[in-house]
């Protein structure tokens, strides 16, 4: 076996159709676009690069067959977070055959480069970028998966734990019955809150994104702020590109804000869930042919939504807002024909919202990923993820 660093349109191409080749008789499974992984290995399209690196390794057998592929980067502004308790890189897009051999060669790889770039720990498997994409290891539901969301074989667990790598977090996944009522209840204080007079809720409206683009940008970042202690802010500059690159899958009826008077209080973002035009595309390239049948099948295919964010801010997390904003969303989505949603991956940390969703009569936890990590130094005690702000945010992720 010989491990290959992705450098040239070769290695890139074996990187990207291993997975195709891996999963193609598993129904389950849907194909990435090339190009959004691409765009993830891109500096000039994701910003992790100006404080962070990355580099890919795929491995070939004797007869030259990729039989594997991963991913290794580093984002200081995250390596370095106080809850890791040590600098922290990660790995992702690993795809393996069911060798533990093969699969440990790929995580040296991946160690060795971290370690030169002053890591000592590494979590995966793992975005270089948000967690709300290609974050964690399916480990229970091997069903079909919603937009962004991770989907791999049951032996890649094998793989992780025999190599050492432990759970640092879980992450489960509610999905949620649209053609289930909502408890009376539940519904009538939604509507009870969304008629008080100083409150207003709006969809998206594509003509005016821009202001749209810096309420989302204003709610997060105080959000988040509450929620982690060493948090970033992000700039309307980095979201208004996420959004225009993501603009083509976006539904104006699927995304709500809440408002007093004209301060932007909340929001939730929920997007079609692509997968099921994506899965109908097979290779994952966007030809001619497969533009059209993406047009044609997000008119007539898409049944289910995912949401990605949701998010009130602090001084309103006791005022009920987050029922309305649901509300209105689902209302939304029932509106263009969905009758399934999938709720954003929430962590096993997250007490307030597991308990939420479990109180919904029309929800059910439907899939679990983990987040694993692994410690350079295997000495130190591991300790698996809490966070005690937890219950201070409304939040998914």
């Amino acid at each position: 076996m010989t491990i290959i660093e992705v450098k040239d349109k070769k290695t890139r191409r074996q990187f990207l159709d291993l997975p195709k080749r891996l999963y193609k008789d598993d129904n389950n499974w849907t194909c990435i676009l090339d190009a959004e992984i691409e765009s993830i290995f891109d500096p000039k399209n994701n910003s992790c690069y100006t404080h962070g690196d990355a580099s890919r390794w795929i491995i070939v057998d004797n007869n030259e067959l990729t039989i594997g592929r991963i991913a290794a980067f580093y984002d200081m502004h995250k390596a370095n977070n106080p809850h890791h308790g040590q600098t922290t890189g990660g790995l992702g897009f690993f795809e393996c055959i069911n060798n533990q051999e093969t699969a440990d060669k790929l995580f040296n790889t991946a160690k060795a480069w971290l370690v030169s770039k002053g890591m000592e720990a590494m979590d995966g498997p793992i975005n270089f970028g948000e967690n709300y994409v290609h974050w964690g290891l399916l480990i229970d539901g091997f069903m079909h998966q919603a937009y962004g969301m991770q989907y791999n074989f049951p032996y890649y667990k094998t793989l992780f734990q025999t190599y050492g790598f432990k759970i640092y977090f879980e992450q489960y996944s509610y999905h949620v019955d649209l053609t289930i009522p909502f408890s009376e209840r539940q519904e009538k204080f939604a509507r009870f809150v969304m008629r008080k007079p100083n409150y207003r809720w709006e969809t998206l409206d594509f003509k005016n994104y821009k202001k749209y683009v810096q309420d989302i940008v204003d709610i997060y970042n105080a959000v988040w702020a509450d929620f982690h202690e060493d948090y970033t802010p992000i700039t309307f500059a980095e979201f208004e590109k996420v959004f225009l690159d993501a603009k083509p899958l976006l539904n104006e009826d699927f995304i709500v804000f809440a408002y007093d008077e004209d301060k932007p209080i909340g929001m939730i973002i929920t997007f079609p869930d692509f997968n099921q035009v994506f899965k109908k595309l097979k290779n994952g390239k966007l030809s001619l042919i497969n533009k059209l049948k993406l047009l044609y099948h997000k008119k007539n295919s898409i049944t289910r939504s995912r949401q990605l964010v949701s998010g009130v801010i602090p001084e309103y997390q006791k005022a009920g807002i987050i029922g309305p904003l649901f509300l209105k969303m689902i209302d939304g989505c029932k509106k263009h024909g969905i009758t399934e949603l999938e709720m954003s991956w929430v962590g096993d940390y997250n007490v307030t919202v597991n308990k939420m969703y479990k109180q919904m009569e029309n929800a059910s936890k439907a899939k679990t990923h983990a987040t694993y990590r692994y410690l350079f130094n295997r000495e130190k005690p591991f300790e698996r993820f809490t966070n005690e702000n937890t219950s201070k945010s409304q939040r998914n992720t």
